[in-house]
């Protein structure tokens, strides 16, 4: 059985620390291969100087392949940086694949209008109106830590532990239940057997 693929696109001034929960998590699962891809495949540091070496470049990232994209945050969304990946990002949402995105990667999905359809949130409604000329689903702007409406999650920058839960429900990593528990454990420091 060929194991489902999750993607994870990098890029320089990622934010690292907002994918850190959610990858470790991901990578000890038998069921998943967790697959990094840049731009160029070359490697990239992230905000916090973190030296990453990508697995692949975007040329070899296949939409077929796909299960899964997860984008990380990072300025270089707000300044309109990382189209290169437009054409992927619309065929896997096209298919009804999951974009997963966090932080300034949601103004992204904005941008693309991904957002003006389903319920959603961002770091703040006015930052995602002033970020994203071209989004127009205020209606369903929830302000909340993580929300998943159908095959999009967002997440605002501060939710890093509930951008994981609601990838880990999205992918059925997990029982809820152990899903739960895991959230409790990181959030809260509630250990339960």
């Amino acid at each position: 059985m060929n194991n489902k693929k999750i993607f994870v696109f990098l890029f320089n001034g990622f934010s690292d620390w907002e994918i850190a929960y959610l990858t470790p998590e991901i990578k000890k699962s038998e069921e998943f291969d967790l697959i990094y891809f840049s731009a160029d495949g070359k490697p990239v540091s992230s905000m916090g100087g973190l030296h990453v070496s990508p697995d692949l470049s975007l040329s070899e990232v296949n939409a077929d392949d796909v299960y899964m994209l997860i984008l990380p945050g990072g300025t270089a969304w707000e300044k309109g940086e990382n189209r290169e990946i437009d054409p992927l990002t619309k065929t896997l949402f096209a298919e009804g694949k999951t974009i997963a995105a966090i932080c300034a990667a949601t103004t992204y999905l904005g941008e693309l209008g991904f957002l003006n359809n389903r319920k959603h949130t961002s770091n703040d409604l006015q930052y995602l109106k002033a970020v994203a000329a071209h989004y127009s689903g205020e209606k369903h702007y929830i302000n909340a830590f993580a929300v998943t409406d159908q095959n999009i999650i967002t997440a605002n920058g501060i939710a890093t532990i509930e951008f994981a839960r609601e990838i880990f429900g999205a992918i059925k990593l997990h029982t809820d239940q152990d899903i739960e528990k895991w959230f409790q454990l990181f959030k809260n420091g509630i250990w339960s057997e």
